[in-house]
């Protein structure tokens, strides 16, 4: 067991004829490293968890937090020096890069990043790629593979939080999107981890319009006992303790859709099912990702210290009742 986790299963038997009692998800106790952290995708290698953040921490640009517990994270590299030429071109004023997504695909590492500049949809979704997660490893080395994906303001969709999900025929996709129409989704390339050139059809997802505004963003897609749920973030990050982010959750037979809320209310008419909302002490939660690591399904997370407005790093175990998930509820 990992220290400072908690189980989501069954602990000792239970009583003939009664249910086995679960363990209740929990907001886990972390220390070190943890704020500020916005964005957060963790992904575990052998025996160390690494977890990605967007823009710096002490001066790194995308830095990357290493933990051998889930209970402590220290700082231990980052993936940019700089923001690429490249996207720099593309967009112009852009000085920060957000929202990384890390995945593992055909022997190596991907992460897509995004460059933007806040409250506009002139954007791009970027590539890096690594053999190893290991700083100390020879093989560690970061490696731009360049654009992805891009929008610009005749676009009706904002090309940034990307998240890489795989279908049951380990196929693989690539959802972002970040208000304007919603959530977008197309086939990616296994080989390159770019957008499938043979597969070119754009799916949209989710939804908040005719709402103003349409605040939906952060995607993340998980399968799940023969559903495909997708998590995303709904309302306004980014205020410090103004922030009215909140965790909201869907699901679908199908991974391009359409996905339905408890209730059966269509993501694409602003259905969604709530997962975590702020409390006194920790505003806004989101930009979600989940791990289904071997000893718990995890949810992770940012939140705002409600005293000093500052984003900082949560994990939560993360437990299933009646095909929906349950988190530990923020104080």
């Amino acid at each position: 067991m990992l220290p400072g986790l908690l189980l989501s299963a069954a602990l000792g038997a239970a009583p003939s004829g009664e249910p086995p009692e679960r363990t209740p998800p929990a907001v886990l106790t972390l220390e070190g490293d943890t704020s500020p952290v916005h964005d957060p995708s963790l992904i575990r290698q052998g025996a160390r968890y690494h977890l990605f953040a967007s823009n710096r921490f002490a001066e790194k640009l995308v830095p990357m937090f290493c933990s051998p517990d889930l209970h402590r994270f220290t700082l231990c590299g980052n993936v940019f020096d700089r923001v690429p030429e490249w996207a720099v071109r593309e967009v112009p004023g852009a000085r920060g890069i957000w929202a990384p997504d890390i995945s593992y695909l055909r022997g190596r590492y991907h992460l897509y990043y995004s460059v933007s500049t806040f409250g506009k949809n002139r954007s791009v979704i970027g590539l890096a790629t690594n053999l190893t997660l290991d700083p100390t490893s020879p093989d560690y080395r970061w490696v731009d593979e360049g654009k992805v994906v891009g929008s610009n303001p005749e676009d009706d969709w904002n090309a940034i939080d990307a998240n890489l999900a795989v279908d049951e025929e380990s196929r693989p996709w690539l959802v972002w999107g970040s208000f304007w129409g919603g959530i977008k989704m197309r086939r990616v390339d296994p080989d390159t981890g770019k957008l499938s050139a043979s597969d070119t059809e754009l799916h949209s997802l989710a939804s908040r319009r005719p709402r103003q505004p349409p605040a939906i963003e952060a995607p993340f897609i998980v399968r799940r006992g023969g559903y495909y749920y997708l998590f995303v973030s709904f309302d306004r990050c980014c205020r410090g303790r103004e922030s009215t982010y909140k965790i909201m959750v869907g699901r679908a037979r199908d991974i391009t859709g359409p996905y339905r809320d408890k209730e059966g209310v269509p993501m694409m008419e602003g259905g969604a099912t709530l997962v975590l909302e702020g409390a006194e002490a920790w505003r806004g939660p989101g930009h979600q990702a989940v791990l289904f690591d071997s000893d718990a399904d995890l949810l992770v997370f940012h939140a705002y210290d409600a005293a000093t407005g500052r984003p900082t790093l949560q994990i939560s175990t993360m437990v299933w009742e009646e095909g929906w998930p349950r988190v530990g509820q923020l104080k």
